[in-house]
């Protein structure tokens, strides 16, 4: 299929806007909390159940959504997810705690559209620079969503919780605009085959189990950590304004590693020396704060080495979703598989994390515990890399 540089163009805006927007309508949230409990009469009980609701809604939607694209075409499919996405987001302005949670479940839906759809798209439109798209997707994601955390509070004190929540939505509307002008410019596919090809059983690959348990440990150890850290440095000694800076620190430092994981996965043995990197990453940083002393120092680099470590582990799940698949409907609906089975499991992460600590008062058994995980992902990662397609044979496809 041939495309016009007007074409390209618009397409290259619309991934960059579509990751804009995969994660921003979340990390705005935490800092909105204290006004939103004041304001709607949150409970503080429900108070994560705003970060809960869009993870569980990825379970639940993502295989939805891949066979949506497989059927409708994945461009078309996550269009409507992004006008679901911008209708969650502008119920949220309303200041009524129903309208909270719809919107936050139609956030969660439209979400889910971009997580298992932009892989599939950035490999059938842009075969020869996937490693480019897909870094620039996932950057702007991390980006956009830090920025979000930062600026969402200061938004909050200058004006109030509704223009807050307007502003930001205006990614929304900027990310569907745009993408809606590229969906004009595509040309017409010729469907012959793909009729044939809509319903893709990628649960009896065996390959597809570990992709799915490798995207599941890292997406359970992200949340985890970036819910439970704070309060562990406060734990170690530090102040409260000192663990929110190895926590921004954790956030931030995964986005060079999103940005160039892509790349290296393309050159020869660039996926096994990523996944040694992710395994390093995790465990030396994990045992680092295990040592006694609140050196903050050498607790800067323990973030730096956790947080590249979880940015990396996130892009390379991307590059599995591409490269282990044969074409774009391979990669929808791998996509959609591993977001369904991993997201559910990572949505049980914080809570769990937070009941061990209760029920033992130990935060080191949850460190012990984030490198014995680490270790079965590792053990995933060397798997994944040893085989080469979810369907290795024609005949199975």
């Amino acid at each position: 299929m041939k495309k016009n540089h007007t074409s390209t163009a618009w397409l290259t805006w619309g991934i960059m806007l579509v990751g804009a927007n995969l994660r921003l309508p979340i990390t705005m949230i935490p800092p909105l909390l204290p006004t939103i409990k004041q304001t709607l009469g949150l409970p503080a009980s429900m108070a994560g159940m705003l970060t809960t609701i869009p993870l569980l809604m990825f379970a639940l939607a993502s295989p939805l959504i891949a066979k949506m694209g497989n059927r409708r075409g994945n461009e078309w499919s996550l269009l409507v997810a992004l006008v679901i996405l911008l209708a969650g987001s502008l119920l949220r302005i309303i200041p009524s705690l129903t309208a909270l949670i719809a919107g936050t479940l139609l956030i969660g839906f439209g979400i889910s559209g971009g997580n298992v759809l932009l892989p599939a798209i950035i490999k059938d439109q842009f075969p020869h620079s996937i490693g480019a798209k897909t870094s620039l997707s996932t950057v702007t994601m991390g980006l956009i969503a830090s920025l979000g955390t930062g600026l969402a509070g200061l938004l909050n004190q200058q004006f109030n919780m509704q223009i807050t929540l307007a502003a930001f939505s205006l990614v929304g509307v900027f990310g569907l605009l745009v993408w809606a002008l590229a969906f004009r410019t595509l040309p017409k596919k010729a469907a012959r085959q793909d009729v044939q090809r809509k319903n893709i059983a990628v649960s009896r690959s065996m390959l597809a189990w570990w992709i799915a348990l490798f995207f599941g440990l890292q997406s359970f150890l992200y949340y985890s950590l970036l819910t439970w850290l704070p309060s562990l440095w406060q734990a170690a000694g530090f102040s409260q304004i000192a663990a929110g800076n190895l926590a921004t620190i954790f956030q931030l430092s995964g986005m060079p590693a999103t940005l160039s994981i892509p790349f290296i996965a393309e050159k020869r043995h660039g996926l096994l020396y990523s996944v040694w990197s992710i395994m390093l990453g995790f465990v030396l940083g994990a045992l680092g704060i295990l040592i006694p002393g609140a050196n903050f120092g050498l607790n800067v680099v323990y973030a730096l080495l956790m947080g590249v470590a979880s940015g990396a582990a996130f892009a390379i799940c991307i590059v599995f979703f591409q490269k282990k698949t044969a074409d774009a409907y391979e990669t929808a609906s791998l996509s959609g598989f591993a977001q369904s089975v991993g997201y559910l499991f990572a949505a049980i992460g914080p809570v769990l994390y937070g009941f061990i600590q209760t029920a033992t008062g130990s935060w080191h058994l949850l460190l012990w515990l984030t490198v014995g995980l680490t270790l079965l992902m590792f053990v995933a990662g060397l798997i994944i890399d040893a085989n080469h397609r979810i369907f290795p044979s024609k005949a199975n496809r």
